[in-house]
């Protein structure tokens, strides 16, 4: 007679992202991307956590499109019963070897808090997607050698280098959680493949943002001052601050400090995780003052309430302008040569407002000033005069 729980097929298929119970600390573990797994929650009888506490363990059953509901059902009675013996199930169960795709699948699920947006998470599993699950996807994760990584590899190794580099760490990390897992043993033949340079050497020259001279900057600003959309805006903030886009796009009013006059981009939206002071110029509160009246949550609204602009807005902006060969975040790379050539800057003021770590983790250490009064007065000087000649 086969067991029952909570779900039913037909849920098992259709049922969204997350961890769905069946009972008996069986669940399905629904990925954002669509994959289905199967885990049961045991404790072991007799086993503690460094706490003292009875240790509760998660076990993978396999997928859900190989593994049905009854068999998984099966297989968690079957830990449960070694559980209460005082048995581990992971040395003592005969359990399938799950497949790289799976356990792909789960690193992806186990990572995603710690990326800094969904994009970074999607092209993660994204490219193991487009590059690997073709080939390896449905193959065990112990028979994955270093044949099967070239195939992954080769096709892309010269032409999208990038892609392929990345690809490859990905892999590697895939495999490496599956022989902490007990699912594999042996070196990790990504490893094996770059210590032996298996693969071509490619060179790759570094792709830069178009950008814009300095010597062009003044003329292109006042065009943009005859503009009265958000995204002009946002870009004329964007050139007197220096910033990223998102740092821009993502700014909210309680950032600012009216009184001292100072614009904190807190660390979650820092590239560098590391909160970021800028000098507010009576320049960029000419532009952000105004947008006050709107009382949006965001300084710089789309086109929904409360939203953001959109990432793309400020360089659709440029395209509509027919400014061509430049791009948003190339005008960070203007700002750069400008402190050095005119300015005259110190190194380590320009870098750090930026937003760029300057010296080794040791000098850093030590040296834990932002510099921000000696890049404030700077400011002040300089920006006025070059902006608005």
């Amino acid at each position: 007679m086969a067991l029952s729980g909570n779900l039913t097929k037909k849920l098992v298929e259709n049922l969204g992202a997350g961890r769905h119970g069946d009972g008996g600390g069986l669940y399905l573990v629904v990925d954002p991307s669509g994959a289905r797994r199967w885990i049961v929650r045991v404790v072991v009888k007799g086993q503690r956590n460094a706490k003292g506490a009875p240790l509760r363990t998660d076990f993978g059953l396999g997928g859900a499109d190989i593994v049905t509901l009854n068999q998984a059902r099966d297989r968690a009675l079957e830990y449960r019963r070694m559980a209460k013996q005082g048995l581990n199930p992971r040395f003592n169960a005969s359990r399938e070897i799950p497949t790289f795709q799976d356990v792909a699948s789960e690193v992806h699920t186990d990572r995603l808090p710690t990326w800094k947006n969904a994009k970074h998470g999607d092209q993660w599993i994204n490219s193991l997607r487009d590059c690997a699950f073709p080939k390896i996807g449905r193959m065990p994760v112990d028979s994955i050698g270093q044949p099967e990584v070239m195939m992954c590899l080769s096709p892309i190794w010269t032409e999208k280098h990038e892609t392929a580099r990345r690809v490859a760490q990905r892999i590697k990390a895939v495999l490496d959680v599956a022989k902490s897992k007990g699912f594999r043993s042996g070196e990790n033949p990504v490893t094996a493949i770059h210590d032996a340079k298996v693969m071509p050497k490619v060179k790759v020259k570094p792709k830069h943002h178009d950008t814009m001279r300095w010597q062009d900057a003044p003329a292109f600003f006042a065009y943009l001052q005859t503009r009265d959309a958000m995204a002009a805006k946002a870009l004329m903030f964007t050139c007197l601050t220096g910033s990223r886009t998102s740092e821009v796009l993502g700014i909210r009013w309680e950032e600012f400090d009216r009184i001292e006059r100072v614009w904190t981009c807190p660390a979650g939206r820092m590239k560098g995780d590391d909160a970021h002071r800028v000098p507010l110029t009576a320049e960029m509160l000419e532009i952000i003052e105004p947008l006050r009246d709107i009382q949006s949550e965001f300084v710089f609204e789309g086109q929904k309430r409360n939203k953001p602009l959109l990432n793309m807005a400020m360089l659709m902006l440029l395209r509509r302008m027919g400014v061509e060969g430049v791009t948003v975040h190339g005008f960070r790379s203007t700002f750069r040569v400008w402190t050095s050539e005119v300015a005259k800057a110190p190194r380590e003021v320009a870098e750090m407002s930026l937003s760029h770590k300057v010296g080794s983790v040791v000098e850093r250490a030590y040296a834990r000033s932002d510099l921000f009064e000696i890049y404030r007065f700077e400011r002040k000087r300089e920006l006025h005069d070059e902006f608005h000649c």
